[in-house]
């Protein structure tokens, strides 16, 4: 671990870096834990969205259970470090999950 503050990203706003950098590092993780989650959130729901548009009927895989639509993609969520697939798809605008297994600590 270097001595020296890190070099934020160029595509990081300035106003973004003076402020993160009074954070205490406690704070720091938890913002670094949410903003992970909101990005993995977000690419989600484009996903979907542009599963939605394209309206596309795909094969339904073997392992989808019969309570889940042939749409559903499959998302990996962190629950207390572990790391956990799941079934996701939209209805409406709601986004609906279902438990498909842990994530192979292999791969």
């Amino acid at each position: 671990m270097s001595y020296e503050p890190p070099i934020p990203p160029q595509e990081l706003p300035t106003d973004v870096v003076d402020t993160l950098g009074d954070y205490s590092p406690e704070l720091l993780r938890h913002i670094a834990r949410y903003a992970e989650e909101l990005a993995e959130y977000q690419e989600r729901e484009a996903r979907l969205a542009e599963n939605e548009e394209n309206n596309q009927v795909e094969e339904r895989p073997e392992d989808l259970p019969d309570d889940v639509p042939s749409k559903a993609t499959i998302t990996v969520k962190e629950i207390n470090d572990n790391r956990y697939y799941y079934w996701q798809w939209r209805e409406g605008d709601r986004v609906l999950s279902k438990y498909k297994g842990p994530v192979d600590s292999d791969n």
